[in-house]
């Protein structure tokens, strides 16, 4: 596959990255709010990030989405990646600071790791998550994953750094 699959949920449209999408991220990656994605982050760094994961789709078969509410807004985005240094693919979500609180998360996330174990043909899913981003750590929980803490981590992190949280297949979520 060398482009994101549209997928669908109640609320929610997962679909491949515009040109468009890039502002709205860089101005979010370039806030307090990514530090725990190791932010904040230039422009430069915001574009080698967004281009990534779109590039993903075409080098891994997986990549992410831009997370579109019913009436088109943009929300966020969820990803399944595996990037260089990265030991496992990685389910991860970003949604903007206005649509947190909603479900938007979970309800994007869920429908990522259902495409991963299905059609999208993958064993292991993980999230690396900074230790304090109680957020991700809950949503992680929610979604049924747990910390295991004796996987290996992305190169050059340490468990203070990052903690890896294994999710289960969706029929034992």
């Amino acid at each position: 596959m060398s482009t994101a699959p549209t997928l669908t949920t109640e609320r929610l449209r997962l679909r491949p990255y515009r040109i468009e999408d890039f502002e709205p991220l860089a101005a979010l990656m370039a806030s307090d709010w990514s530090v725990h994605m190791g932010g904040p982050f230039g422009r430069q760094e915001s574009w080698a990030y967004f281009a990534s994961e779109a590039a993903n789709w075409a080098l891994r078969g997986h990549g992410g989405w831009s997370v579109e509410t019913e009436d088109g807004t943009l929300a966020g985005q969820v990803s399944l990646n595996r990037m260089a240094h990265w030991p496992e693919v990685e389910l991860g979500w970003t949604v903007w600071p206005a649509f947190e609180g909603k479900g938007i998360a979970f309800e994007a996330a869920t429908a990522a790791r259902n495409w991963a174990f299905g059609s999208g043909g993958l064993e292991t899913l993980v999230s690396y998550i900074a230790p304090g981003n109680a957020r991700s750590i809950a949503l992680a929980e929610r979604l049924g994953a747990t910390h295991d803490a004796a996987a290996p981590l992305p190169d050059g992190e340490t468990p203070d750094e990052t903690h890896v949280y294994r999710h289960p297949r969706p029929e034992h979520a």
